[in-house]
């Protein structure tokens, strides 16, 4: 799949934020809390632009290519199902961090790999 390289740039260029900036940054624990940080907002970062919509909607551009997904709250969790330019990406939870300006997403529940967004 010629997405994969894309995504492993894109996840490399994630880990190398610092990561002083995740202990300043306040877990998300309430989908309404989630939503009243994204609302009417773009989650972007280098290559990345996206919309998370409160009706459970993601939709936006990754590398030139499409995103679109679905996304709910569980559990304490923002668990998402995504698709990038016609890969599936599948399903995961995550946790949220977030400063007003950021919002960090750490997969598998917080033991994951991170990608750090800017709040526009």
């Amino acid at each position: 799949m010629p997405h994969r390289a894309v995504i492993a740039a894109i996840a490399l260029v994630s880990t190398l934020t610092p990561q002083s900036a995740a202990a300043e940054m306040k877990r998300i624990d309430s989908k309404s809390e989630f939503v009243q940080l994204v609302q009417g907002k773009t989650l972007s970062r280098a290559f990345v632009k996206l919309r998370v919509g409160a009706d459970g909607a993601i939709a936006g551009r990754g590398a030139g290519w499409d995103v679109t997904g679905r996304w709910d709250w569980k559990d304490g969790y923002f668990c998402r199902d995504l698709n990038w330019g016609g890969d599936d990406l599948g399903y995961n939870c995550q946790e949220v961090r977030a400063d007003g300006r950021a919002m960090r997403f750490t997969a598998d529940k917080g033991t994951g790999d991170a990608a750090n967004f800017t709040l526009r």
